[in-house]
């Protein structure tokens, strides 16, 4: 129980997973989409599938949330059941794309580690959510989500009084005395981390705080292969739980009524947030002295970009030309090297580095691609001490342009 373990890194973890899983899936595919049976069946954790399907009604929610105005009446009964029905319909049609799935992946992939690694946080997030007054009937609704653990969960649901008025200051104090006095019934941290060791290497030690920092390394460039088929659950003997003592519930202001689980929650009593949605970091203030002659103030003795650039546009024959020419940056790139490409360039962020590179290839002349990369992005990410890499990424858009 002392093992403090590091959300940090088990956010990276999670990111690095799903990129990994997003090779295998749709490396031979790259246009390729998702519906619900897909993403429930996506990887052979389950727990991983169920998380990404709550990230995905909690956006819907958030979505519904936009929808009323002061002009209609979104609590009326009829509204609220073409709601539902719409929603309903809509869950019969999901569609995720690479770039929408693979960071509800990295979350559900971090979540899933934080159920173990932190009960206490997970109860709050994952089963409380955003409600003000939760109430029993919106704590077994988020529980379906859970796969993990689940009956250690149902355990301190199933003892809490019932027609009480539930504070969350209440519940999770309630919570933290009901953990200390059944962690043993806790599935361990060890188990998990051996079945995602089947997805991509991983052990507690690379999970705790005062655990090397580089302990997440990349994983090794592996083949394509088709998402493994879900096995069944393995029943579990239901722990016997201890109940802490009754304590009186915080004083609290009327709830209102509760929301049928049915129907469409109201902005203020969401049961469960919205992705936070990944924006590309803002324009840093730009400057007027060119990439090359900052490189040349920072490493006088190194050669300066632009010689770089001379060197890798150097005329060659037709054929030398034709042999390596590629089509796409996407696919010219190997796994270790957009690895690099991530950590070195783009700071560790997955997502800046796809929109880049997809930014790249739409562009129609070498010129163009060249302004780019010693321009915007230079500016934006501090290339100034990153010549090598900027200059293997030069390379790849002559060959590309070629």
């Amino acid at each position: 129980m002392n093992d403090k373990y590091s959300p940090t890194k088990c956010a990276q973890y999670g990111r690095r997973l799903a990129a990994r899983l997003c090779d295998q899936h749709f490396g031979p595919q790259p246009t390729a989409t998702l519906d619900g049976p897909a993403v429930l069946k996506f990887t052979s954790v389950r727990q991983l599938n169920l998380l990404v399907i709550r990230q995905l009604l909690g956006q819907w929610q958030a979505e519904t949330a936009q929808l009323r105005s002061a002009y209609f009446d979104f609590e009326a009964a009829p509204v609220q059941a073409a709601l539902t029905q719409f929603m309903n319909v809509l869950s019969r049609h999901i569609r995720l794309g690479r770039a929408a799935y693979e960071p509800l992946l990295a979350q559900a992939a971090a979540d899933t580690l934080s159920i173990v690694a932190d009960p206490a946080g997970s109860f709050e997030r994952l089963l409380l959510g955003t409600a003000e007054t939760p109430t029993l009937a919106g704590l077994r609704d988020n529980l379906r989500y859970l796969d993990i653990d689940k009956t250690f969960f149902q355990g301190f649901i199933d003892n809490l009084p019932v027609g009480t008025d539930l504070s969350r200051e209440f519940l999770i104090h309630r919570f933290e005395l009901y953990r200390a006095a059944n962690y043993k019934a806790h599935q361990p941290l060890q188990r998990l981390v051996e079945e995602l060791s089947t997805l991509l290497p991983l052990t507690t030690a690379d999970l705790l705080e005062d655990g090397p920092v580089s302990a997440i390394s990349p994983a090794p460039p592996v083949e394509p292969t088709l998402p493994a088929a879900v096995p069944e659950p393995k029943p579990l003997a239901p722990p016997t739980f201890v109940v802490p003592p009754m304590l009186p519930p915080a004083p609290e202001p009327v709830a209102a009524p509760a929301i049928s689980a049915t129907t469409v929650p109201a902005p203020a009593s969401a049961t469960s947030p919205a992705p936070t949605p990944v924006f590309l970091p803002p324009n840093q203030e730009t400057t007027s002295v060119p990439l090359h002659e900052k490189l040349k103030a920072g490493q006088p003795s190194a050669p300066v970009l632009a010689d770089t650039l001379r060197a890798t546009t150097a005329p060659a024959s037709l054929a030398e030309r034709a042999a390596t020419k590629v089509e796409t940056l996407r696919e010219a790139i190997s796994i270790n090297q957009r690895f690099s490409f991530i950590n070195e360039l783009f700071g560790g962020e997955n997502m800046d580095y796809h929109a880049a590179i997809q930014h790249l290839d739409s562009l129609t002349t070498a010129e163009q691609a060249r302004a780019h990369v010693t321009g915007a992005l230079s500016q934006r990410y501090d290339w100034s001490r990153k010549e090598e890499h900027v200059s293997k990424l030069l390379k790849l858009i002559e060959r590309k342009f070629a």
